[in-house]
């Protein structure tokens, strides 16, 4: 019963499943392409790269990103720093502020 109502509509059955073959096909192409153009490295089915680049600009650009992300972490460490005694001066009494200024100023004189 099922054969005879899917008879008819076979053909375009098998068309859609090699459309979609082909669609699949082509956007893996796609996005390879799209990956190759931007730089980005290729990857196995594992996610590991594939011929990764290693000549001298990006051994460079590794090494200047490396400097500038310790450089910021050592400016985020100030600012926690910073923002310590902000929250501190914030959250204390004035009573408590106050006697701090009177006695850095009794220290100076």
């Amino acid at each position: 019963m099922i054969e005879v109502a899917l008879a008819p509509f076979m053909p375009w059955i098998i068309l859609a499943g090699i459309a979609m073959g082909f669609l699949g096909v082509g956007g893996w192409l796609f996005t390879t392409w799209l990956r190759v153009k931007n730089g980005y490295p290729l990857e196995n089915s594992w996610g590991k790269a594939v011929y990764p680049q290693r000549n001298d600009e990006a051994i460079e650009r590794i090494k200047l990103i490396s400097q500038e992300n310790a450089q910021l972490r050592a400016e985020l460490g100030s600012v926690k720093d910073r923002l310590a005694n902000v929250e501190r001066i914030v959250t204390d009494g004035a009573h408590q502020l106050d006697r701090e200024i009177e006695a850095l100023r009794n220290r100076s004189n």
